[in-house]
């Protein structure tokens, strides 16, 4: 065989194999974006009415001296039912997130990661909140949510009860979360905002002008003085979050 055919050969399976990369990427991105568009057609479907909070609905379950509170000011609860202070976490700089197992954007899990193991020793935090009020996309016992990510994406960052983060049964945390940094849109340069907005449109009037959590993997970023300083919608790149987080180190 002569050299250039060789040459030609090889060439042509490097871009084959070029093709099928990019080929395997797309159907990753399709099968995330529908997953997203699977579940929240659930969500606004089954569960639009009964998980709707209003502004006037946060304000009538808001704590006293609502703004002079901290983060350390609040619990959460282990995995075993135990409260525990977030007064232990005091002075650090914390990412709280509503997190879900079947999700199209649970592979944020693998960056979260990432960020903690880069971070954590600078005294940074990532306390995940799994919540099921999302799509049912978290129907999974505490201990089976810890058993999937931690053998899917090896997380070794705090991992607390399943909660509810809206309506009548939110954590308190959760309602001073949302009174410190409200709803402000979902990221314009994310390819999934404009279908979202578009599905809330039609199906929830008035999304916009309620504070409450939209979907899985909504952030909040605590500084070392226990406040909350930025909201992240789950449509904001891990890079710009983790920007944000350095800032604060």
């Amino acid at each position: 065989m002569e050299p250039t055919e060789n040459k030609r050969i090889t060439f042509d399976r490097r871009s084959l194999n070029r093709r099928k990369a990019k080929s395997k990427r797309n159907i990753i991105s399709l099968a995330v974006l529908l997953a997203v568009l699977v579940g929240i057609m659930v969500y606004l479907s089954k569960f639009a009415q009964s998980q709707k909070v209003t502004d006037n609905a946060i304000a009538e379950n808001t704590i006293t001296d609502n703004n002079m509170k901290k983060v350390t000011d609040f619990s959460l609860y282990g995995k075993n039912g135990a409260e525990i202070s977030l007064n232990e976490y005091k002075g650090k700089v914390l990412l709280i997130v509503n997190t879900a197992t079947g999700c199209g954007f649970t592979p944020q899990y693998e960056e979260l990661e990432a960020m903690y193991a880069k971070l954590h020793d600078k005294g940074f935090e990532i306390l995940d909140i799994p919540c099921n009020q999302f799509g049912n996309q978290t129907p999974g016992t505490d201990e089976e949510i810890t058993e999937f990510c931690q053998l899917r994406f090896g997380t070794d960052f705090p991992q607390f009860k399943k909660s509810e983060v809206n309506g009548e049964n939110e954590l308190p945390l959760y309602t001073w979360l949302k009174s410190q940094k409200g709803f402000e849109g979902f990221d314009a340069d994310n390819k999934l905002t404009p279908v979202l907005e578009k599905m809330f449109d039609e199906r929830m009037p008035g999304w916009r002008e309620t504070n409450d959590i939209k979907w899985n993997f909504t952030k909040f970023l605590i500084n070392r003085n226990g406040e909350v300083v930025a909201r992240f919608e789950p449509t904001c790149s891990l890079e710009k979050v983790e920007a944000a987080v350095v800032e604060l180190l």
